[in-house]
């Protein structure tokens, strides 16, 4: 049987890349055998995946910087406790806001399976939380407003990181272990800028981003951005003053998204083979 292939990330996670799914996969195929992907932001795996599931002949190398595959590891117990609160929450209005009662018994929910054991709250929070939000611990859960909108449905994430070798690292030590390895394509998939890093607990500025360039420049690689990013605009100009780009040289695809009726916003994928 061939092992499953997904073309978004099986939890919930923010910035997954999932909207390049299909021009990744084609591509990755501009790439010779035997290569090595390392995945320097792995985030949740969704790249490291797909490269393992397009091509079985690369090596692929994940920094679960976010220890995302503990939460693959405790699916289990999170549909157990999304289950409980789908019952805890029986014969309530869908869709609306959970009265006090039942918000607090949920949260003594938490607590008692976080005495237990591990508590995925970033899943379990974006199936109670108002659209687009979520948290990562008891304490941000205490401060929200809960709605009855569950997941119906349990989560499925097997197989999802078959064949991936996983790593937790900062990406300039992961870089510099590989950047001698033949055949070797950096997958970059970094923050926004001036937006919070997760487990890298500060923000990430322009000179981080210029840290990443400092060191992918000589090597093959995959960029992701987006034009709500100062990066590309910064180094359009260096290039237009004579300083040079990163970019001059690449392959560039482009998704349009909207956030509502008045914001759109332009996803951006550069490689260079």
């Amino acid at each position: 049987m061939s092992a499953k292939v997904y073309n978004a990330s099986p939890l919930p996670f923010m910035g997954q890349k999932r909207r390049f799914v299909s021009q990744f996969r084609k591509a990755l195929q501009e790439f010779p055998a035997a290569t090595t992907f390392v995945d320097l932001f792995g985030g949740s795996g969704l790249l490291s995946h797909v490269v393992k599931r397009q091509r079985p002949d690369a090596r692929v190398i994940y920094n679960d910087f976010d220890d995302f595959h503990l939460r693959i590891e405790n699916i289990e117990r999170t549909n157990v406790i999304i289950a409980e609160i789908r019952t805890m929450l029986a014969g309530l209005p869908r869709m609306k806001k959970v009265p006090e009662h039942e918000r607090q018994a949920i949260i003594n929910l938490l607590k008692r399976h976080e005495q237990n054991g591990f508590v995925d709250y970033v899943t379990i929070s974006s199936s109670i939380l108002f659209s687009g939000k979520y948290a990562t611990n008891i304490r941000e859960m205490e401060k929200q407003t809960f709605y009855n909108t569950p997941k119906l449905t349990p989560y499925n994430c097997d197989g999802y990181l078959d064949g991936l070798e996983i790593v937790k690292a900062d990406y300039r030590e992961l870089f510099a272990q590989y950047a001698n390895t033949p055949n070797v394509v950096f997958l970059v998939d970094p923050p926004y800028l001036s937006t919070q890093t997760g487990h890298y607990e500060n923000y990430w500025r322009l000179a981080d981003y210029l840290d990443v360039f400092a060191t992918i420049l000589r090597h093959p690689f995959f960029y992701f951005t987006s034009n709500k990013s100062s990066v590309i605009e910064f180094f359009d100009w260096m290039d237009a003053h004579g300083f040079g780009s990163p970019f001059k040289e690449v392959t560039r695809k482009e998704i349009e998204n909207s956030v509502n009726y008045h914001a759109r916003y332009t996803d951006i994928m550069l490689y260079k083979a």
